[in-house]
């Protein structure tokens, strides 16, 4: 079982309690650190990275557990079960995980995958959740050496899901120093550098639980003025699945505007911002403005009551159906998965007042009754089969209601 999957109640309990000490502190005349259509985009960012990863660690997994047979078949290297290798094991993890990272900031066709982790123009606990559902793909190739050098597959698959447990809570201001501890492990302070668009900050602190990778490797960058949060080319959007969209499209685009293909390739492998003499050469990134505004949409009232309790209603299937995904069958798991999707596109739609979102929604809830009045025919009358229906008609009518 994957143990960031496992720790999906706590990210909530901590996310809600960051969110109620955010709203004391506004009461006290402070900044909010939270808006809703923002944490609803980071948080369903994270579901489509779960999502995708039904799939994906399928093949990530079975590639690295291939490199690991392959690698036992030429030379036994037995890693013994005690805490010191157990320590060895994460620390090298950690230090793949810094140049997985690294090179994820500084090279355009891997920067498409981790861009989405940055998109979010606020830095709070939901942020940590807000994860690119491509990078895993993108990435995995930088722990192969592990599985080459006998890390037993078991051992990578909790070295890394503890990796990201760790990093989890580094994604507030609500602390701001940790005096001795600042030099060796990566801290809140630490990482909301890695966060900033301020261009001294841009490409520093790329570590994951051990600053010491950045310092070594010379990355390091410590908090002088506050950040301002966010990518140079803001996404504008408040849809995930959009959110992910985008970078592919963005990157497309400028690869076929490029006019010959060594540059194609070069553009591919530099680091953003980088173009050909002909289109401009390099750009540097400029100091931002201080009347920047970050991009907003304010609904009424009553359609924000309404998307919370339709997300509230989507976490909890999303929830339940991680933690039991490998009980049903794979197309099973497929119709699932393009549900939830569905209906992050739709209520991401809604958040970003698109009409199409609003008719997205629409169907979507039409449609579910539908499906699941069909599913009478095969399994019987339980009570759920028609609570469910009852929820999604009365859905249809409270948004229409509400939707202006």
């Amino acid at each position: 079982m994957d143990v960031v999957i496992l720790s999906i109640p706590i990210f909530f309990v901590l996310i809600g309690a960051e969110v109620i000490y955010d709203l004391i502190q506004r009461k006290r005349g402070q900044q909010g650190l939270y808006r809703l259509n923002d944490a609803f985009t980071n948080i369903s960012c994270g579901i489509v990275d779960q999502l995708s990863g039904v799939f994906a660690k399928v093949f990530t997994v079975w590639v690295y557990a291939a490199v690991y047979a392959f690698s036992q078949s030429l030379y036994h290297l037995e890693w013994i079960g005690n805490w010191y290798m157990y320590l060895l094991a994460f620390v090298l993890i950690d230090l793949a995980y810094y140049w997985s990272h690294r090179i994820s900031h500084q090279v355009n066709l891997f920067w498409v995958g981790h861009v989405v982790h940055h998109q979010s123009e606020e830095y709070n606990l939901s942020v940590a959740l807000r994860q690119g559902a491509f990078q895993k793909v993108l990435m995995f190739w930088i722990y192969l050496p592990l599985a080459f050098a006998g890390l037993p597959p078991a051992w990578f698959a909790i070295s890394i899901g503890l990796n990201l447990l760790y990093q989890f809570w580094i994604h507030t201001e609500h602390v701001k120093t940790m005096g001795v501890f600042e030099y060796v492990l990566n801290t809140p302070s630490h990482h909301r550098v890695h966060h900033g668009r301020n261009p001294k900050y841009i490409d520093k602190n790329h570590a994951g639980v051990f600053i010491i990778w950045d310092r070594l490797f010379g990355t390091f960058q410590k908090e002088e003025e506050k950040p301002v949060y966010g990518i140079t080319r803001p996404t504008n959007t408040f849809n995930p699945v959009l959110a992910h969209v985008q970078p592919f499209q963005r990157l497309f685009k400028d690869v076929f505007a490029i006019p010959n293909w060594p540059d194609k390739i070069r553009f591919l492998l530099n680091s953003p911002g980088w173009y050909p003499e002909s289109m401009g050469g390099v750009q540097s990134v400029e100091e931002v403005p201080k009347d920047y505004e970050k991009f907003h949409l304010v609904l009424p009232l009553k359609l924000n009551v309404y998307l919370i309790v339709q997300y509230f209603l989507l976490v909890g299937v999303t929830a339940f159906f991680l933690f039991t995904y490998a009980e049903y069958h794979l197309f099973v798991q497929v119709g699932i998965v393009a549900w939830l999707l569905l209906s992050l596109l739709a209520m991401g739609g809604v958040f970003d007042q698109s009409k199409l979102g609003k008719a997205i929604e629409i169907i979507r809830l039409t449609a579910s009754a539908f499906f699941v009045l069909s599913l009478i025919y095969f399994f019987g009358y339980p009570m759920l089969f028609f609570v469910i229906v009852a929820i999604n008609l009365f859905s249809v009518f409270w948004f229409l209601r509400v939707y202006k």
